[in-house]
């Protein structure tokens, strides 16, 4: 009996430890393979309950780390902030690299994976179009290109190599129960870091702010309305905007080469391919960014005051990593990408810089005529002119291997190739046989750029740390003690012609082509102005007064306006002043237009529940915050009219875009002096439509919809319920998420919180003979969902509060905010 017992309980712990360190397929624990083998997942010694970790942290750390010059002293402060001091640069960028792997590998890796087109890997078969449309736009091409000039230059070679060895020492010494917790659900382990991982990472952030496009609904738009109703409704450029160069600012440029506008934009049989129905793909609103530095004269101390907050998407761990990094020729403070080594945007010593996205066109499509269905060949200047073979390998996790051929034209890659069905990214981006032609996959350094803003003290230090920053372009904001204040919209722009690249481009026709680049020092730049300021919100760079074609679609007006309004008025003022204006909640739109609107409902058929609205979107006082019900009618009102006036002549289904709200708003606006015939509905022949038509329809349409949504209450229709921001998981795993926060602002607020995207990093530097920085971002230091560490900095950040950073010069520094001394011998 007792035999038979034993081999009873053996059978079945033998059974047990089976299925718990086994992984099983199309169940409901192992979904996509995403699921680790339980055993080892619960297991105490190497499983989860190894990654918590305690709010208390060690005082002293001694730690060897081999490849080290010299020894590197480490000091953590209160927000987990590591401040490193090394000897030299070697030691100071492999030290860089350790740290940041400490608090961040799994992120790290993890968007070199996404960069790359490698998610089948470790998420399974799910990904496999999504890493063929990543490798077909020819991200890892560019890192490949990236990385290559990369280590031609001595400076960049020593940065990247060093960061990476930091990183491979990090990786070394993990045993399997210190492997961050997103390697252990989803059961694999980290792999050496190379500078190519650095440069993917680079290239995905040039792909985040430039893989923007409009060529073909612009080209179906073309083809349907004809060009005046493009010059129209799609101005190069708009009737009311405040640029980032002050308008009216003259130009003297000697060199000036400005090619010949073709007759023909668009290839004579391009339209009938491009109108099969389909939805295209959006742009998510409030990815933009804020920044401005005012001048000494404005200011309380009378030295200049920088601010910067780049709007990205929010994901947790933060896609940003503060750290301060010191050796005798540098001091810099600041947030860096994980990944990659240096401080992308912050301050040293006598100057502080920080960026926003340019938005110039450095991406175009071009029809490709191939030859026949083997795309070897396609015509190009009258000849037939060889593609590049490119056979890429996507292997899958628990699946057969995935092999693509990518076919590179000498514009770029053909992300959809002829006949070809629509995969994940590729619906509304391309049609096949287009070729894509973009920036990235030049050869540039962008790397080189920032480590010598990290040192650059004068204004000449800035302009010449620029000179080779190529994509992509960023609008870089300076300040210095030196009282100069100076902003510059930079990047490697093509020279156009004059809408080249608003439409489709003919890949046969040489005069299609980029026609070379617009010089450096032609770059609109403009230091110290006579108003006292500069600044950018993503709007036109320039007005029409500068000679080059840059670009026809940029930001709306209203952040650049209401900055720039507050900044004009803004005396004797301090960083108290300047964070005030990154939580600036006024809806400009809503100003301008609102009233407009009002002017036009028909009061008296305004009753019940409509009336109770009219009269509470009346009062409202034009501040989007989560308490109010001002914006959420609003929302959902502008939504409606917005599509009364424009759905009828550009379908959603017809793959068109509607004429931007900027010129929307000018008709509204202009309404009682030229009234428009955009107003009628052209579906209802036998009645014309005005403006005040559409007004009061859809404003019934708004009503309708929240009652629906909100019930019958109107005081319970408030912001706070219509829009929470939600922080996501960079696996979407949502227990390591922060979901629904309330957050004030919105979609073209200075505030520009949505509910994915919004102040990615804020911060104010004050100038003077030593800075003052203030800082926040919505996340925290430590990469592990078991930190404390991990989402610390949020409730700050939804306040709007900005923490006073540690800006440290010895690391012999004492204080009650300084907890964690490391030192890393060699």
């Amino acid at each position: 009996m007792k035999i038979f017992r034993f081999v009873i309980l053996f059978s079945f712990t033998l059974a047990l430890t089976y299925v718990l360190n086994s992984k099983f397929e199309n169940t409901p624990w192992q979904k996509v393979n995403q699921m680790p083998a339980l055993g080892k997942f619960f297991n105490p010694f190497e499983g989860f309950w190894q990654n918590a970790e305690s709010k208390k942290v060690s005082e002293k750390v001694d730690l060897q780390i081999p490849g080290l010059h010299d020894k590197v002293e480490v000091v953590i402060d209160d927000r987990m902030v590591p401040h490193i001091f090394a000897q030299n640069n070697h030691d100071l960028y492999m030290a860089q690299g350790y740290i940041t792997a400490r608090f961040r590998l799994w992120q790290m890796e993890f968007q070199t994976y996404a960069a790359a087109g490698k998610l089948s890997e470790i998420l399974g078969a799910k990904y496999i179009n999504y890493d063929r449309y990543q490798r077909r736009i020819g991200m890892l091409y560019a890192a490949e290109v990236a990385v290559k000039e990369m280590m031609e230059n001595e400076t960049s070679r020593v940065v990247v190599t060093a960061y990476s060895k930091g990183v491979n020492a990090y990786i070394q010494q993990l045993e399997p129960k210190d492997l961050p917790l997103e390697y252990k659900l989803l059961s694999y382990t980290p792999q050496p870091w190379s500078p190519l991982k650095t440069a993917l990472l680079l290239k995905y952030m040039a792909k985040t702010l430039t893989m923007r496009s409009h060529e073909l609904e612009m080209t179906n738009a073309l083809q349907k309305h004809g060009k005046a109703v493009i010059d129209e409704l799609f101005p190069n450029y708009p009737l009311r905007h405040d640029p980032i160069i002050p308008a009216g600012t003259k130009w003297n440029f000697k060199e000036l080469k400005i090619p010949k506008q073709p007759t023909k934009y668009v290839p004579e049989d391009l339209h009938k391919q491009l109108m099969e129905k389909r939805l295209t793909e959006k742009q998510a609103a409030g990815v933009g960014s804020n920044n401005w530095a005012i001048s000494g004269d404005r200011s309380a101390t009378g030295y200049p005051i920088l601010a910067n907050d780049p709007h990205l998407k929010l994901n947790l761990p933060s896609i940003w990593f503060e750290v301060q990094l010191v050796n005798p020729n540098v001091n810099v403070y600041g947030v860096s990408l994980p990944g990659t080594p240096c401080v992308a945007i912050g301050f040293n010593e006598q100057a502080s810089w920080g960026v926003t996205n340019t938005a110039a066109d450095v991406i175009d499509f071009y029809q490709i005529n191939f030859k026949d269905s083997t795309l070897r060949e396609y015509y190009y200047d009258d000849k037939w002119k060889t593609t590049t073979l490119r056979i890429d390998t996507i292997k899958v996790k628990n699946k057969s291997t995935v092999y693509d051929s990518i076919y590179f034209t000498h514009y770029g890659p053909v992300v959809l190739k002829p006949g070809e069905k629509h995969f994940y990214g590729t619906r509304g981006l391309t049609h096949p046989g287009l070729a894509m032609r973009w920036l990235a996959h030049d050869p540039s350094n962008e790397l080189l750029a920032f480590y010598q803003l990290n040192r650059a003290k004068s204004y000449r230090d800035y302009t010449k740390a620029l000179a080779g920053y190529a994509c992509p372009a960023q609008n870089f904001v300076f300040a210095n003690n030196q009282k100069n204040i100076a902003i510059t919209p930079k990047g490697k722009f093509p020279i156009r012609w004059k809408e080249q690249g608003k439409f489709i481009l003919d890949g046969s026709n040489p005069d299609h082509e980029w026609q070379g680049w617009i010089p450096n020092k032609y770059n609109p730049t403009i230091k110290n102005p006579e108003r006292g300021f500069v600044s950018s919100a993503n709007q036109f760079p320039v007005d029409t007064l500068y000679p080059y074609y840059l670009h026809w679609s940029y930001a709306t007006y209203e952040r650049g306006m209401r900055i720039n309004e507050q900044l004009a008025q803004m005396k004797k003022a301090t960083p108290d002043s300047l964070i005030a204006l990154q939580n600036d909640n006024l809806n400009l739109r809503a100003r301008d237009l609102l009233p407009e609107m009002l002017k036009h409902i028909d009061v008296a058929q305004q009753k019940g529940l409509y009336k109770d609205v009219f009269d509470k979107i009346k009062a409202w006082d034009y501040q989007q915050v989560s308490k109010a019900v001002g914006p959420t009618v609003f929302r959902y009102w502008w939504r409606y009219l917005y599509q009364a006036i424009w759905e009828d002549n550009f379908p959603a289904d017809s793959m068109m875009i509607y004429p931007k709200a900027d010129k929307t708003g000018d008709l509204i606006l202009l309404n009682d002096s030229i009234p428009s015939r955009w107003f009628d509905n052209v579906r209802t022949t036998q009645i014309k439509e005005t403006l005040g038509d559409l007004v009061n329809s859809s404003f019934k349409q708004a009503v309708d919809s929240l009652k629906k949504y909100y019930g019958n209450k109107v005081t319970d229709w408030t912001w706070a319920k219509e829009k929470t921001t939600t922080l996501l998981h960079l696996a979407r795993l949502k227990p390591f998420s922060v979901l629904n926060l309330p957050t004030n602002g919105g979609a073209r607020i200075v505030n520009a919180t949505t509910e994915r995207t919004g102040p990615s990093w804020r911060m104010v530097v004050a100038l003077g003979k030593r800075p003052k920085a203030y800082g926040i971002y919505p996340g925290g230091q430590s990469g592990n969902p078991g930190s404390f560490y991990y989402d610390n900095f949020i409730k700050d950040w939804q306040k709007g509060k900005l923490k006073r950073l540690i800006y440290m010069q010895s690391y012999k520094e004492s204080g009650k905010r300084l907890k964690v001394r490391m030192t890393l011998n060699k």
